[in-house]
């Protein structure tokens, strides 16, 4: 059988939060000449959703060319960085590990769903080594102006593209860390593993629906026996 498995980034494989924070000063000073004042909070947001909000709570109105140049610098800031990236940041508790371990399972097929820019992304999980067993182009990320949940449909779609086969509810399953990622995976009909290691408590990710809830990843056992579970053709069925 084939499966589709979708990780969030940030808070839920690395956490690289310093370098971004950087990033994104370094971005907005370049886009509009004045320093950073405040950067709202992600909690699973996309990038692009991010920028529109950054630029209005320092006064700044957004105009069309805005997020094309933001997310252009933000990417060139975040790739200067990137060699401090295993000195300033960290890879979640288990995160190596799991993905190892869910790429045992026969017919996976391991990709992000996103905020992060796809640049950023590639950054991120190949400075820890977690690349290897992550099939980027299949992906969803922040620079795609979609909903989080039609664009777990969008990295379904590429993946039928290049693998063939049939992706959809029953086979696909998201492993992320807030409750948006848990609530974009119940609009798009996928299952949802949600680790407790981001800033939406077990409880919030309980109540937004999630299949599973894991406190970390600490545990590849227990991360492949969720996947196949909420995977097999019983599942399917029911």
């Amino acid at each position: 059988m084939s499966r589709l498995v979708l990780w969030n980034v940030d808070l839920t494989l690395v956490d690289v939060s310093i370098i971004t924070r950087e990033a994104y000063a370094d971005a907005f000073r370049k886009v509009t000449g004045r320093p950073l004042v405040k950067l709202t909070q992600h909690n699973g947001r996309p990038d692009s959703e991010i920028v529109f909000e950054t630029l209005a709570i320092n006064g700044i109105v957004a105009e069309d060319d805005h997020l094309p140049e933001f997310l252009e610098a933000l990417g060139e800031a975040f790739g200067a960085r990137r060699k401090r990236l295993t000195k300033d940041g960290r890879t979640m508790a288990g995160a190596a590990d799991a993905l190892k371990a869910v790429a045992r399972l026969d017919g996976t097929v391991q990709s992000v769903l996103t905020g992060t820019i796809k640049s950023n992304a590639v950054h991120k999980l190949t400075a820890f080594g977690l690349d290897r067993h992550v099939d980027f182009e299949v992906g969803g990320y922040g620079e795609e102006v979609y909903p989080k949940a039609t664009l777990l449909q969008v990295a379904q779609g590429r993946a039928r593209q290049k693998y063939g086969g049939t992706f959809d509810g029953g086979n696909t399953v998201m492993i992320g860390d807030s409750a948006r990622d848990v609530q974009a995976a119940r609009i798009a009909g996928a299952s949802m593993i949600a680790v407790a290691t981001g800033r939406s408590l077990p409880a919030e990710l309980h109540e937004a629906g999630a299949d599973v809830v894991l406190p970390d990843l600490s545990n590849p056992s227990e991360v492949v026996a969720a996947v196949a579970g909420l995977t097999s053709p019983a599942r399917k069925a029911g």
